[in-house]
């Protein structure tokens, strides 16, 4: 039987992706003392592997599909296929920042001040570059950690970290004087796989079904009913994706409607209906939108 290979990414994005794939359709159970989870799809094989790592796993085609940020795609230099961004922000947290940072005591305001300074950063080869393509010339170390202790207790004359709102950074006594990139999830490919017709369908399948579960993250269905002589009223009220479906009842004065709306508008949405005539009002949960 054929099988795809597909990477789960270890660390602050595992639990996001292994949720996300479940309002997708496949059910994943990690071992904490196994790097190969089970999934409920014989046709895929998972394997858990550090973020930081995965690009360079699908490059190699250990891995024939799996998620990264951008980030890290472009760390490793990875010769990669982008099948899709995955906002996880719709899901849960803000896209990653990568930021330069140095004490708030610091003279160090703008990039070009950094000039013959000492960075110290897990995102070295992106690092290295930014600054080689501005003709800033910095020392870049590598951090295997607690970045943000080194430029504090001077090791360093400022960092390169990730953060999402900044908020650890100003803890430590930091600030911000540039953000150098935001990243999100992606779904990327090895070359070789995608060439393959069997795999090429089947990640294909995995990237529209995953679309479709972020897409459905906050939205709900409204189904009522409503008598025919408010009918224009209550559909003028109703954002849809196209349009909202209209059914008959067997009383011919009365009429069901359903229609798709973001969750956060119901609550407003709901009292106007009633006071338009709607009854029997049924809010739903969607695991996909396609």
């Amino acid at each position: 039987m054929k099988r795809l290979k597909l990477g789960i990414p270890k660390g602050s994005l595992e639990k996001a992706t292994i949720e996300l794939f479940a309002r997708s359709g496949w059910r994943i159970e990690p071992h904490y003392r196994s790097y190969f989870p089970d999934i409920d799809d014989d046709e895929i094989e998972c394997s858990i592997c550090r973020a930081q790592e995965m690009s360079r796993y699908v490059e190699q085609g250990i891995i024939d599909v799996g998620i990264t940020g951008k980030d890290w795609i472009l760390e490793n230099s990875s010769d990669v296929i982008s099948i899709c961004d995955l906002v996880y922000s719709k899901v849960s947290k803000r896209p990653a920042r990568w930021i330069i940072a140095v004490p708030n005591d610091s003279d160090i305001e703008r990039v070009e001040d950094l000039e013959g300074k000492k960075i110290a950063t897990e995102l070295v080869n992106f690092t290295k570059q930014y600054f080689f393509e501005r003709d800033i010339s910095v020392t870049v170390e590598f951090s295997w950690g607690a970045t943000e202790a080194k430029v504090v207790n001077g090791l360093c004359d400022a960092i390169v970290e990730v953060t999402e709102t900044g908020s650890t950074i100003r803890a430590h006594g930091l600030k911000i004087i540039k953000v150098l990139m935001e990243s999100y999830p992606r779904l990327i490919a090895n070359k070789d796989a995608i060439k393959d017709k069997w795999k090429s369908a089947k990640i294909e399948q995995i990237a529209m079904l995953l679309k479709g579960a972020l897409e459905a993250y906050r939205m709900v269905g409204l189904k009522m009913n409503c008598p025919k002589r408010a009918l224009k009223d209550i559909v003028d009220l109703l954002p849809s994706l196209n349009a909202p479906t209209v059914s008959p009842l067997y009383d011919e004065d009365w009429c069901s409607v359903e229609t798709v709306v973001d969750e956060r508008q119901v609550r407003d949405l709901v009292p106007r209906l009633k006071a338009k005539g709607a009854q029997g009002i049924i809010e739903y949960a969607l695991n996909k939108v396609l």
